[in-house]
């Protein structure tokens, strides 16, 4: 399958210090907190993977007729907005 960045993942991850290669970690090894079934024009999910004690959120959309994995965009969650465990929003 095929990793495709959108333009806005491509600044935010730049901005944010966030590597193409987290990004493929938490793709292959992150665990799913979120799905977002009704999204257009693909369903989207929302992927977490914690890497030395450092959590990272990345947005990811599906096209299956393409065999293409979206990245939507990729950010550091911040402990104030989620749970202890960044999987959950206060």
């Amino acid at each position: 399958m095929g990793i495709i960045f959108s333009q806005h993942a491509i600044q935010q991850m730049f901005k944010r210090n966030i590597s193409v290669e987290q990004v493929k970690l938490t793709i292959i090894q992150g665990e799913e907190i979120k799905l977002y079934p009704d999204d257009k024009p693909y369903p989207s999910k929302l992927l977490l993977f914690i890497e030395n004690d450092v959590p990272l959120h990345v947005v990811t959309a599906e096209n299956v007729h393409n065999n293409e994995i979206i990245i939507i965009t990729a950010y550091i969650p911040e402990p104030d907005i989620w749970t202890e465990d960044f999987k959950t929003k206060r």
